[in-house]
């Protein structure tokens, strides 16, 4: 069995007596068997990242950039093998994939030149009387083990987010990659060993949903990083205790086209944000607000849009934008609630139909809000469109919601943007551009029911280390 189909432990690549099959969601085949770590496996992990962590926590800036930077030419040099495994177990479109691939190594490099930047500050405390005749500074120390969970739409680039900060603030790791994709995170653990990494200062293991409950209880973990659904992530938070906990979940991201948007520019991102990779992003763009002055407009020229260029089909297509579902349960999930959404008025646009394992781009308008179309994360290739008359009421629609990830605004007013920026809801405002945006340096999470703590690479070393103060009395 190749090493990057098997678990990584301290310097070891296990194997398993219990097995964990991963399916193409695309033709349905079996793809690979991957080991299936027991509660035993959890806790050698666990163990080895703790042993590690007295060795790695001192490591000179250098040799963690040098590290990092090793990693992402590993990876360069093993691009196509990561995007077909992406492809082949996530089912993302081939273009999509590579895309990931290149974020990926981006995400590392990044994560090398912040490790060279010591994070700290000069304090004033002669600012106060008491202060007079001291120095200060500040520094920040790694906290310890770190427990990471990823989901499967991101199978590479997520993974990476947790594991480039881990790694450039000195910190040790147990990863649980997602069930539906563990196979690209099992590759990057070989990448990770043939760049350097210390013995065990990151341990990659699959494990069932009830034995990954050490990953949360163990005391000797003092972090959680959580990316998933808001069910599980808040559930994890309770198991959690006292320690660090950062989650990224769900959202249902709003768009705001107002009248003085440019459909030219703003119908293309919203099309993709919406569909690409079949929906499947906690930031992908689910609800359209357009100022009923230009609705008509919008929402020809949008179906239009969508018809020509959001192709469905097979992922290995370089032209395929919409791939499969996730698993036939996600499929038949979002069909019930099309259909739910029909019955209670909605019409249906565009879309709406299966193409094997896939579901057309779809568009619905006069969807109700009360509906779980509206208020609950589709995660799928859905979007739904709703007139609004004044700015205002488009915000109070976009905050309507239990979740807060991001918000898209088209506007080419700089008042209604700052407007929009001080008054949504979301733990970030893109103005001209879509929920979906992401790069690798901005801070990037959520409020509500989408989480708190940012991760994007900077910020998730903040979230990864402890702030220690030093005060010197002077003469």
């Amino acid at each position: 069995m190749p090493a990057s189909h098997r678990l990584l432990v301290g310097s070891e690549f296990l194997d398993s007596e219990s097995r964990l099959q991963v399916v193409n969601p695309f033709t349905g085949a079996l793809f690979a068997e991957v080991p299936l770590g027991t509660r035993g496996t959890i806790e050698r992990a666990i163990s080895a990242a703790a042993e590690a962590f007295p060795q790695v926590r001192s490591r000179p800036a250098h040799e963690r950039a040098e590290l990092l930077l090793a990693i992402a030419r590993g990876i360069e040099n093993r691009a196509g093998e990561f995007a077909a495994t992406i492809v082949a177990e996530a089912g993302k479109p081939i273009m999509l994939a590579e895309a990931e691939v290149a974020r990926a190594i981006t995400t590392f490099t990044a994560a090398a030149e912040e490790s060279r930047r010591q994070q700290g500050e000069l304090l004033d405390v002669d600012a106060f009387p008491s202060g007079a005749g001291h120095l200060g500074w500040v520094r920040r120390f790694p906290l310890g083990v770190i427990s990471a969970i990823t989901p499967f739409n991101f199978p590479l680039n997520l993974v990476a987010h947790k594991i480039a900060p881990c790694l450039a603030t000195g910190n040790t790791m147990v990863l649980k990659p997602a069930p539906k994709a563990p196979v690209t995170a099992l590759l990057l653990g070989e990448v990770l060993v043939g760049a350097g990494m210390p013995t065990g200062q990151v341990n990659i293991i699959t494990c069932t949903n009830e034995d990954a409950a050490l990953l949360v209880t163990d005391p000797r973990v003092k972090k959680l990083s959580f990316t998933g659904s808001s069910k599980v992530g808040w559930r994890l938070k309770e198991l959690s205790g006292r320690k660090r906990v950062t989650l990224e979940l769900g959202g249902n991201a709003g768009v705001i086209v107002h009248a003085d948007a440019n459909l030219a520019a703003a119908i293309p991102v919203i099309a993709t944000g919406g569909f690409a990779y079949a929906g499947q992003s906690c930031i992908s763009v689910q609800r359209v607000l357009v100022h009923n002055s230009i609705y008509e407009r919008f929402r020809d020229e949008f179906l239009a849009y969508v018809r020509d260029m959001m192709i469905t089909g097979d992922p290995q297509e370089r032209g395929t934008i919409v791939g499969p579902m996730v698993n036939a349960e996600a499929l038949a999930e979002i069909g019930s609630r099309i259909d739910a959404a029909l019955h209670a008025g909605a019409k249906l646009l565009a879309g709406g139909k299966l193409k094997g394992p896939c579901l057309e781009a779809t568009v619905l308008e006069d969807v109700p809000p009360h509906l779980d179309l509206s208020t609950r994360e589709a995660f799928a290739p859905v979007v739904t469109l709703h007139r609004y008359d004044g700015f205002e009421d488009a915000i109070r629609m976009v905050n309507d919601s239990t979740y807060g990830l991001q918000a898209g605004v088209f506007t080419s007013d700089l008042h209604l943007a700052f407007r929009a920026y001080e008054a949504l809801e979301v733990g970030g405002v893109l103005i001209n551009q879509v929920p979906t945006f992401r790069t690798e340096n901005m801070p990037y999470g959520g409020i509500k029911d989408s989480g708190f703590g940012r991760e994007g690479v900077r910020w998730a070393m903040d979230e990864m280390t402890e702030p220690k103060s030093l005060i010197m009395r002077l003469g």
